[in-house]
């Protein structure tokens, strides 16, 4: 049943499921890696709070970029097969 071969129609439905996973750990990954420079660079600066305020602002507009650019991609994935079926 697992190991067989996939219906075609199936493909989409999990090419959707990563893309929609993938959007979902870009935006936390790069939160929590702005939210760890800020705090590391507290800690070696003497700086507390004001780069991890800086560096948490910066990892979220990074996680909203990457899941704005996903998300155009997805669009432009979606819309090319059906400008080919226009063509014929």
């Amino acid at each position: 049943m697992f190991f067989g071969k996939r219906d075609p129609s199936e493909r989409p439905l999990l090419d959707l499921m990563g893309d929609i996973g993938s959007i979902g750990m870009q935006l936390v990954v790069s939160t929590f890696v702005g939210l760890g420079m800020g705090y590391y660079l507290d800690k070696w600066l003497g700086t507390k709070p004001w780069m991890l305020i800086i560096f948490l602002i910066l990892g979220i507009a990074a996680g909203f970029k990457n899941v704005y650019e996903q998300a155009m991609r997805m669009m432009k994935a979606n819309e090319a097969p059906h400008e080919h079926k226009d063509n014929e």
